[in-house]
C-alpha cells in the first residue's frame, strides 16, 4: 500500500481558501474514484468535493467548520501501489467532472461505532460533526448544506434530530423547532452590575459569502464612482397587467417585467452593459444581457444570472427568476451560475424599502433597485387618484455612464411601466 495525500486544490475561483463545510466520510472508510468527500463552501457556493482516488481514508487533517488554505493537505489515503492521485485541476473537483469511473461499483465503508456526547459536553470547533482532532465521530445526518449551515449557526446537533422530510431528511422546520424548544441553544442571559438582565455578544466569523460580498463591496464602492438616480413612477397599469396575467394562468411577476423593461430599454442604453477592463484599458460592451438577480439567502446575498436574458419573454425571464432564487435559497446554485452577470436588478421593494443606494455588483455598469409598491394620492388624467406607486433606483459606474444616459435608461424603465403597452415604440 502507498500513502497519498490529498490538496485542497483551487475551485477555480481563484480564492486562497475555502471553508470545510462537513466530511461525508471518516478514518477506514474505503472510498471510490469520485465519491463525494467533503462538502465545500467558496465565496458563492457549496460544492461537493469527490475522491481523486479509490482506496482507504488514513486520516482526515482539516476539522469540519474550519477555513482551510488552498494547497493545504486535508485527506490522506491509503492506495494500492502504483495507483496515481489525480491532479487537483478544477475538472477533478465539482462533481460531474471528475475523471471517470470504471466501475459500477457502490461505495464501502467499514463499520463503525461513534462515541456518545453527553448533552453537557462542550461542542467540537465545528458543529458536532467532528471530534477535537478533525476526525469524524457521528453518523451523517440527512440535511441541505443551507440547513446544516443553520444548524450550526443555532448550535443545534443534528444528531439528536428526527427529519420530517421525505425519506427522513432534516428540514429547517426540524432544526427552528429544536432550536426554540432547547433554551440553551439561545444567547446565555447574564447580570450587569446594576442587576439588569443583559445579552453576551454573538460573535460570528467572518466566512464564506458574507466575506466575499464585502470584500466586493468594499472594492466595488472604492474602484467605481458611483452615481444614483431615482424616479418614481406610477405603475397601476403593470400591477393590473400581472394580475391579467396571473388569472390566464401565465406566469408573470413585477420582478419579471421590470427584467423585461430593463432589457428594452439597455438596447437602446448599451453602455449600461458595459464593463471597464483596467487591466486592457479598454470598454467592453456586452452583445448579450446577462441579468444577475440579487437573492437574500440565509449565507447571504447571492446575485445568479440568467444568460441572454433579452431573448427571454415576460413569462420565461418570471420562471427562469423564480428558479434561480428557488435554488439559491436552497444552495444548489454552481460556482459558474453566480459569476458573469453584466446588470443587476435587486429588489428591495419586498423588505418594504422604498428606495436606496445600491453598490453595484463588480465588473458591471449599472444596477437597479425595486422599491416597495404603495398605493398612494397620484396625480392622474388631471384629477387626485390612489394609484400603485413605485420608486425605481438605478447607481451606475461614472466611468461609463454619463449622466444622461442614467437618466434615459431609467425613464424608459419607468415609461414601460407607466404604461406596458409603450413597449412597441421601443421594440
Amino acid at each position: 500500500m502507498t500513502i497519498r495525500d490529498f490538496r485542497l486544490p483551487d475551485l477555480g475561483e481563484g480564492l486562497t481558501e475555502s471553508e470545510l463545510v462537513e466530511w461525508h466520510v471518516a478514518p477506514g472508510d474505503t472510498v471510490t474514484l469520485n465519491q463525494t468527500l467533503a462538502d465545500v463552501e467558496t465565496a458563492k457556493a457549496i460544492v461537493q468535493l469527490p475522491s481523486p482516488v479509490a482506496g482507504v481514508v488514513r486520516e482526515l487533517l482539516a476539522e469540519a467548520g474550519s477555513t482551510v488554505a488552498v494547497g493545504s493537505t486535508i485527506v490522506r489515503f491509503e492506495v494500492e501501489d502504483g495507483a496515481a492521485l489525480e491532479a487537483p485541476t478544477r475538472n477533478a473537483v465539482l462533481v460531474g467532472y471528475g475523471p471517470k469511473v470504471e466501475t459500477g461499483a457502490k461505495p464501502t465503508r467499514k463499520p463503525r461505532t461513534f462515541p456518545t456526547r453527553p448533552a453537557s459536553a462542550p461542542r467540537s470547533a465545528a458543529d458536532g460533526h467532528s471530534s477535537p482532532t478533525g476526525h469524524a465521530s457521528s453518523a451523517i445526518a440527512l440535511a441541505a448544506p443551507p440547513v446544516r449551515k443553520l444548524a450550526h449557526e443555532l448550535g443545534v446537533d443534528l444528531r439528536s434530530l428526527t427529519g420530517s422530510g421525505e425519506g427522513g431528511t432534516i428540514v429547517r422546520a426540524d432544526v427552528t423547532r429544536a432550536a426554540e424548544g432547547n433554551p440553551s441553544q439561545h444567547p446565555i442571559v447574564s447580570s450587569s452590575p446594576e442587576g439588569r438582565a443583559t445579552l453576551d455578544d454573538v460573535r460570528t466569523p467572518i466566512r464564506g459569502v458574507r466575506k466575499a460580498t464585502a470584500a466586493a463591496m468594499v472594492s466595488s464602492a472604492f474602484t467605481a464612482p458611483h452615481v444614483t438616480e431615482f424616479l418614481t413612477v406610477d405603475v397601476t397599469r403593470s400591477v393590473e397587467l400581472i394580475e391579467r396575467f396571473t388569472q390566464s394562468a401565465t406566469r408573470a411577476s413585477l420582478l419579471g417585467l421590470v427584467s423585461k423593461a430593463v432589457c428594452l430599454a439597455i438596447a437602446r442604453t448599451p453602455a449600461l452593459n458595459s464593463r471597464w477592463d483596467d487591466e486592457a484599458q479598454e470598454i467592453v460592451q456586452f452583445g448579450s444581457v446577462t441579468l444577475g438577480i440579487a437573492v437574500a439567502t440565509e449565507r447571504g446575498l447571492m446575485v445568479p444570472h440568467i444568460d441572454a436574458a433579452e431573448r427571454l419573454s415576460l413569462p420565461e425571464l418570471t420562471e427562469a427568476i423564480a428558479a434561480l432564487a428557488t435554488s439559491a435559497r436552497a444552495g444548489e446554485l454552481g460556482v459558474e451560475q453566480l459569476r458573469g452577470s453584466t446588470f443587476t436588478i435587486t429588489n428591495i421593494g419586498v423588505f418594504g424599502i422604498d428606495a436606496g443606494t445600491p453598490i453595484l455588483n463588480p465588473g458591471e455598469a449599472g444596477i437597479l433597485a425595486m422599491g416597495a409598491v404603495r398605493r398612494q394620492p397620484w396625480e392622474h388624467e388631471g384629477e387626485i387618484a390612489l394609484r400603485d406607486v413605485m420608486t425605481l433606483s438605478l447607481s451606475f459606474d461614472h466611468r461609463l455612464v454619463d449622466g444622461e444616459q442614467g437618466a434615459r435608461l431609467l425613464t424608459d424603465v419607468g415609461r414601460l411601466l407607466v404604461d406596458p403597452a409603450s413597449v412597441m415604440a421601443l421594440v
